[in-house]
């Protein structure tokens, strides 16, 4: 077996311990997604995400650049002047992850009349039962 498919092989996500089931986990996350959607189009400084992401709170957009920059994601650009400007940008290794949110996104847009239906189904079935 190639060392690729060894490597492969040694990581399952279904064991608690394996590093994919954190990686899931973080790709998992609602602000994941729309910061990597976000910064499909290129380069994009802090302000601009935030006014892009209406409802993120300061800290969880930190927390979710800081976290995406750790795993190798996007990455964070200073460019000295005054005010210091950051600009985020999708690493080539996030570029391989957007086609999959944007996947995401759109099926969520495209399917959320069917969710709420269901939903309000299942809840009148609920209160009946």
């Amino acid at each position: 077996m190639p060392a690729d498919a060894d490597a492969r092989a040694a990581y399952d996500a279904y064991l608690a311990e394996c590093p994919a089931r954190q990686l899931l986990a973080r790709i998992g996350d609602k602000w994941v997604s729309l910061v990597v959607n976000a910064l499909a189009d290129g380069p994009r400084r802090y302000g601009d995400l935030a006014r892009t992401l209406v409802s993120v709170s300061q800290k969880m957009l930190t927390q979710t650049l800081r976290n995406l920059e750790r795993d190798g994601l996007i990455a964070r650009t200073v460019t000295p002047s005054v005010p210091v400007r950051v600009d985020y940008a999708l690493t080539p290794l996030g570029e391989s992850l957007l086609p999959l949110m944007r996947a995401i996104k759109a099926w969520a847009e495209d399917h959320m009349d069917d969710v709420l239906a269901a939903r309000a189904g299942y809840d009148a079935g609920a209160a009946a039962g």
